[in-house]
């Protein structure tokens, strides 16, 4: 008989849980605690720079607080992890002995920093971010091997349900989970662009894909040449006596057109955000069954770099749509499919290619390998043949386009646009001491070799480990752990194998995409890591509780009914949920709210000062201030709305006046200038009080562009 509790009164069945959850529900607190003042040790920000821990000597003096919450976390976890070592350490050397250990111990310490001028920076950076992952770790390995038999059990039950076991690849089409997991994205991504975004582009290829987009919508291929240049200098934009346009390739703004004639530009990238998720779900059911692309589906719906990418006005989403089409397509025609399925492949392909070129040749050697055993009785290689044919079909829409831009069919505008602005060959793939246009804080080596293929793999190495599940313990963690089982299927070769081609090819050109949205230029390689990181939690669920373990480690009651452990299953989940309470939150905030300086406002004081048929003066830099403003210029510059011009020198103010002289004017500060947004200085004056008119001095008015 158990005796009663102090003071004679009975302890509630509720009471009795919590007692038993208490270690458990401790443990996830202080790794929730610890991830949030972890990020507090980091500097990222919202000006372009791969992000950084602070110096070890700056961590007390800078984040004091942050500091010391870590490094209880780490004592504890430290303390926690001594008493369970014995089991971890007879589980890990059975499944991983050896080099296999030293690989995934080696990979998951390899990418948690990023590289720094300063190798001794770097190698104390590396120390420091390896540390606090392992910290991070052993916090989340602790609160699920403290959860209660009875907990666990009723946990188990759960999440067969959400992640059901299959005996074998079902196939099938999309169901109640992949719509409510594409309806989630959607949201969410549309939140951000919203909140956080708000609904204005901050990097310099977005004002140039969003220009192209409204003359597109209004069935333009270019506009009428500014009547002073020199007052409206944008980034990535050709200027020719007769005409002004963006040299960008048209596939996205064509699709991004849609989303301005209906008022809502914004809304587009979420939308094809939700579409990704439904693509990519049929897919990898197609290819690993449904719980693989069940966890699939909640990886990416909890990703920062995929939600991130789905908030803004960029190429690359569109690009992916593009590619799981074809992919689809192709999966379809392995297994039977009609011959349709070969023109909507070879349809994705081609639109992939007029959107970012390079990866349309990755699409179309990937999925052209694929197709091949894809063959019919009157000709073999019909599928491919016919895949192949559209996509060409497709893709050369994009010469005449090239050749009223160029004159030229073989001459795309965006290599004329680099070849005029830096020189020629600047912007080519290849080797060379030409390549690469001088951007020393993002390409630190000039010209293009084999140490900045190194350097480029390093960088978005690291993006990605950050980036791509916004785990704490870095988000490759579980790929490696995949990678050195002996686990490995051949559907996680086809994966490994389009990310090997994709980074591939991406190392023969100069650039390594920056820091914008994570390792951007290899985005095509998200749907096949996150098919590779849901691969490797269901592994590691399989090896807990592996025969040759024979029996859970960590855990001390499992459930019989299959062999998989659901506490690793909870700890992912865990992650994943610390994600977006967390991580994306700090990022949606601390960095892509006004990054760049970019930010919305001029149009606002448009509608409050009743602007109208207006010059406006915009003072400060070419970026971010008018940049911010000159996106919301009328394509016609003759039309009865605001004209907003950069007041970058007297020369320039008074020829956009004498073009405008009937007009009147108002002077607005930009963030640079006020620090605090767009600001009225001035107006409304006439033209002879604007051409006088001597306020503050702007700072930098006529500063550099980024």
């Amino acid at each position: 008989m158990t005796a009663p509790p102090p003071g004679g009164q009975d302890i509630s069945t509720t009471e009795q849980r919590a007692l038993h959850l208490g270690p458990a529900l401790g443990w996830l607190a202080l790794a929730i605690t610890g991830e949030i003042a972890r990020l507090q040790l980091i500097d990222a920000g919202p000006l372009v720079g791969y992000q950084h821990y602070k110096k070890v000597g700056e961590l007390f003096a800078e984040a004091q607080v942050a500091t010391i919450i870590v490094g209880l976390q780490a004592a504890l976890a430290i303390a926690g992890i001594a008493k369970l070592w014995r089991r971890i350490r007879m589980w890990f050397g059975s499944a991983y002995s050896g080099l296999r250990a030293a690989a995934v111990a080696a990979l998951f310490a390899a990418f948690a920093a990023t590289l720094s001028e300063s190798p001794v920076v770097f190698v104390s950076e590396l120390l420091l971010a390896t540390f606090v992952q392992g910290i991070a770790l052993a916090t989340i390995v602790l609160a699920v091997a403290a959860l209660p038999a009875r907990t666990l059990v009723a946990i188990t039950d759960r999440l067969r349900e959400l992640l059901p076991e299959n005996s074998e690849n079902p196939g099938g089409g999309v169901d109640r989970f992949a719509l409510m997991t594409a309806a989630w994205v959607t949201v969410v991504c549309a939140l951000f662009a919203v909140v956080s975004y708000q609904r204005h582009p901050h990097v310099p290829d977005e004002v140039s894909y969003i220009y192209q987009a409204r003359y597109f919508a209004e069935g333009l291929l270019a506009m009428a040449p500014p009547p002073v240049r020199a007052a409206f200098d944008l980034d990535l934009m050709s200027y020719e006596p007769s005409r002004w346009y963006s040299p960008v390739p048209p596939g996205w703004p064509a699709m991004l057109s849609l989303g301005v004639l209906a008022g809502v530009p914004w809304l587009v990238n979420p939308v094809l955000n939700g579409v990704n998720v439904l693509l990519a779900y049929v897919i990898l059911r197609d290819v690993y069954g449904r719980r693989t692309a069940r966890w699939a589906g909640i990886l990416l719906a909890t990703s920062p770099w995929f939600v991130f990418m789905g908030m803004n006005f960029m190429t690359h989403t569109l690009t992916l749509i593009c590619t799981l089409l074809a992919a689809l397509s192709v999966a379809r025609l392995r297994r039977g499919g009609s011959l349709m399925w070969a023109v909507l492949g070879g349809t994705g392909i081609g639109v992939a290619s007029i959107i970012r070129p390079l990866e349309g040749l990755a699409v179309a050697m990937l999925l052209g390998i694929w197709a091949l055993p894809a063959r019919r009785k009157w000709f073999r290689f019909a599928p491919v043949a016919i895949l192949a044919a559209v996509s060409a079909i497709v893709g050369a829409a994009v010469l005449p386009y090239n050749r009223a831009m160029t004159g030229s069919p073989a001459n795309f505008p965006i290599m004329a646009y680099t070849d005029a602005l830096y020189g020629k060959g600047v912007n080519a793939l290849g080797f060379g001491a030409n390549r690469g246009i001088g951007w020393p804080g993002l390409d630190p080596l000039p010209g293009h070799g084999p140490a900045d293929v190194v350097i480029n793999a390093a960088l978005n190495g690291f993006q990605l480990n950050v980036e791509l599940l916004g785990w704490s313990v870095g988000s490759l963690l579980v790929i490696w752990l995949l990678l050195f089982s002996r686990l490995v299927r051949r559907e996680d070769w086809w994966m490994l194998t389009a990310i090997a081609v994709v980074a591939g090819l991406h190392s023969f050109y100069w650039f390594s995409g920056g820091p914008d949205f994570g390792a951007r230029y290899w985005y095509l390689i998200i749907v096949p890591c996150i098919a590779l990181a849901a691969r490797g939690i269901e592994t590691l669920e399989s090896v807990v509780r592996s025969p040759a373990t024979q029996r859970a480690v960590i855990s001390t009651v499992a459930s019989q009914a299959d062999s998989r452990d659901y506490r690793v299953t909870a700890g992912a989940l865990v992650l994943c949920a610390i994600s977006v309470a967390v991580f994306m939150p700090w990022r949606a905030v601390d960095k892509y709210y006004h990054y760049r300086l970019m930010e919305p406002g001029v149009e606002q004081l448009a509608r409050t000062h009743s602007f109208g048929e207006s010059l406006v003066l915009v003072r400060g830099k070419r970026h971010p201030d008018y940049m911010s403003a000159g996106v919301y210029n009328p394509i016609d510059l003759r039309a009865a709305e605001p004209v907003y011009v950069w007041d970058r020198d007297e020369s320039v103010r008074s020829a956009a006046i004498q073009a405008y002289v009937n007009r009147p004017v108002w002077i607005v500060d930009g963030p640079s200038v006020t620090g605090a947004g767009f600001k009225v200085a001035a107006g409304p004056l006439s033209a002879r009080e604007a051409l006088n008119w001597r306020g503050g001095n702007a700072e930098d008015r006529s500063g550099g562009e980024r």
